[in-house]
């Protein structure tokens, strides 16, 4: 109504994350800049899970046009001619019932999260930049206790990954040697994010915070140099449409393969399931992730041109649909407003290259070590070339004019933790929460000696953390985040305008 302010839904991964986002709807901001504050506050917060050297995917739903996706992910570095495949050694880990992950200076990939932050604050955003940072500088200031999902990770590797660095060793280890238990400080944090609130994303790519991180990467041996860091910028791209029942879903386009998967998925899916999953519900629906993820490490991860084999995927399903099934460490945030603006936000730093760049507080990626979306090698791409993703940061238009955003962290989980609370939410007339509360299953390895059906007995970050935000057609909010990463949600009303 005219003169009221605008009421945004979030969910984010964290409380800290979720206060941010409630801070900006106060003063005066929509869904982008809540979603864009909370994300830079799990920039800071969310050890091991993401950080400022990260790359990620933003789709948003305007109120009224087509939806986009800023591609912010990661590019393969060298454009200045360092030599490649030094720097790097292999690390295996008990997480994730066993992951093998190349970290050191040569496994830091070309950054682009903030980039496209800056693109989508541009497009659709209210407050100044500077704003949707100073949250993230708040809680750099004060210290901070890691979260859930980083000490879940953390146990794993704290020593492994993150105690070769002395500098990484020292902010995250008790004198005991052990995974800190108290706040986690870093002195550099707060005058690099200060930087980044006053010359704008620019900072981490030709500023002088850019320059730093790739002098002290090259200085070790990595491949990342200033020219990388110069060159990249990132790419809109008009969103990949699905229709389901009577909404329209809209997520990642190639090259990211995050997105290409949810589509089959949920074309594959039919209208099932009718209500909870039923066993022949849960039958067809490994059938669907056989099929899609299969297809995945048969093709759509060796293509030379990923948006060419995206599309034959998706026609051979529209086409041949159920003839198909005979024949895979992330934070995300998402917002809605009143306005109608959806906006969903996935972000990740890999497994960590397991130091932190000197002066900065900036702890880097792994990108070129996440082996499963390297299947070139480390250094087999072409410098400048986008990663493979599964990232898939999803929002929806309802015929009634609801809008959705929707999206989940989880590595190869995430596009089967989406389709499954997809289907329950859409076909299965669940609640949103309900729909992200419910049981999952997972098919590891689909099609390939090993193949193993992950049934979830308990809530386990493993499968995922589905974090969804919903406005209806009356301006009615609603949110859901996932338990099983410690989300938090908030429901507020901004000042009258």
């Amino acid at each position: 109504m005219a003169g009221d302010g605008i009421r945004v839904a979030l969910a984010a991964p964290n409380e800290a994350a979720a206060a941010a986002g409630e801070r900006v709807v106060l003063a005066g901001g929509n869904a982008v800049d809540a979603a864009l504050a909370a994300a830079l506050v799990t920039m800071v917060n969310e050890v091991g899970i993401v950080s400022l050297s990260s790359g990620g995917f933003v789709t948003v739903q305007p109120p009224e046009a087509e939806p986009f996706t800023v591609d912010g992910w990661m590019d393969m570095p060298g454009r200045g001619g360092s030599p490649l495949g030094g720097g790097t050694w292999d690390v295996v880990t008990e997480y994730g019932d066993g992951v093998e992950t190349t970290i050191g200076p040569g496994s830091v990939a070309v950054h682009g999260s903030v980039a496209a932050f800056g693109e989508v604050h541009a497009r659709d955003g209210r407050l100044p930049w500077r704003d949707l940072v100073a949250p993230a500088i708040e809680v750099a200031r004060g210290g901070f206790r890691l979260s859930r999902a980083s000490r879940y990770y953390l146990d794993h590797v704290h020593l492994d990954i993150y105690g070769w660095d002395e500098a990484s060793r020292v902010a995250l280890h008790d004198r005991d040697g052990r995974l800190t238990r108290g706040p986690v400080v870093l002195p550099d944090l707060v005058a690099t994010l200060r930087q980044l609130a006053d010359e704008g994303p620019a900072a981490l790519h030709t500023g002088d915070l850019g320059r730093r991180i790739a002098a002290d990467v090259t200085a070790r041996g990595g491949i990342l140099d200033a020219d990388d860091l110069a060159a990249y910028a990132p790419v809109v791209r008009p969103s990949l449409t699905t229709r389901m029942g009577a909404w329209t879903l809209a997520t990642t386009p190639p090259p990211s393969v995050g997105g290409v998967c949810v589509a089959a998925m949920l074309r594959l899916l039919e209208d099932r399931p009718h209500g909870p999953w039923t066993p022949d519900d849960v039958d067809h629906l490994v059938r669907v992730q056989r099929a899609v993820l299969g297809h995945r490490l048969d093709i759509l991860d060796h293509a030379d041109d990923v948006t060419a084999a995206a599309a034959s995927l998706l026609d051979q399903v529209d086409r041949d649909h159920l003839a198909v099934l005979e024949s895979g460490s992330t934070a995300h945030v998402s917002a809605a407003d009143s306005d109608g603006l959806a906006c969903s936000v996935t972000v990740s730093s890999g497994y960590g290259a397991g130091f932190i760049a000197e002066g900065t507080g900036i702890w880097l990626n792994n990108c070129l070590g996440e082996q499963e979306l390297n299947p070139r090698g480390l250094h087999g791409s072409a410098p400048g070339t986008r990663l493979l993703s599964n990232m898939a940061p999803t929002v929806g238009r309802h015929d009634d004019g609801s809008a959705l955003a929707i999206g989940s962290p989880g590595a190869d989980r995430i596009t089967t933790a989406l389709a499954q609370v997809l289907a329950l939410f859409v076909n299965g007339g669940l609640s949103l929460r309900d729909a992200v509360d419910h049981p999952r299953v997972h098919l590891h390895r689909a099609g390939r000696p090993g193949e193993v059906l992950k049934r979830e007995a308990e809530p386990t970050m493993y499968f995922g953390g589905v974090g969804a935000a919903l406005v209806g057609p009356d301006g009615r909010l609603d949110a859901a985040a996932d338990p099983r990463r410690e989300g938090a949600t908030r429901l507020v009303a901004g000042p009258a305008s």
